[in-house]
């Protein structure tokens, strides 16, 4: 079996689950914001939060949509944290190599 390729796949993916992060994110903000800040109503602001919630897919589709959203986000959190991880232990910043000549007397 072939050996996962986390790059490669948070890569791939990163593209496709970009709209949704984007759409969820700035009908949060402007829904609370317009409550919060400007004063609007529940009435006036209900179709940025129909839009944030996925409504749009209609009863059915819409828990699936909240499901990957939030699947999507986790995801790419933990594959994103370990890519990171992994390419700090390859530059050594915290191996000993690194620490000795950070403590190393200068010459």
């Amino acid at each position: 079996m072939k050996k996962l390729n986390l790059r490669k796949l948070h890569s791939t993916l990163a593209p496709i689950i970009l709209l949704p992060f984007l759409i969820t994110t700035i009908t949060g903000i402007a829904y609370r914001l317009g409550r919060s800040w400007f004063g609007l109503s529940k009435d006036q602001t209900h179709f940025l939060m129909a839009i944030h919630q996925g409504d749009f897919f209609g009863k059915q589709l819409e828990p699936i949509y909240v499901l990957l959203n939030g699947l999507g986000l986790i995801f790419m959190l933990v594959t994103g944290i370990v890519i990171y991880w992994k390419s700090i232990s390859k530059k050594g910043i915290f191996s000993s190599k690194a620490m000795d000549k950070k403590t190393a007397p200068d010459s």
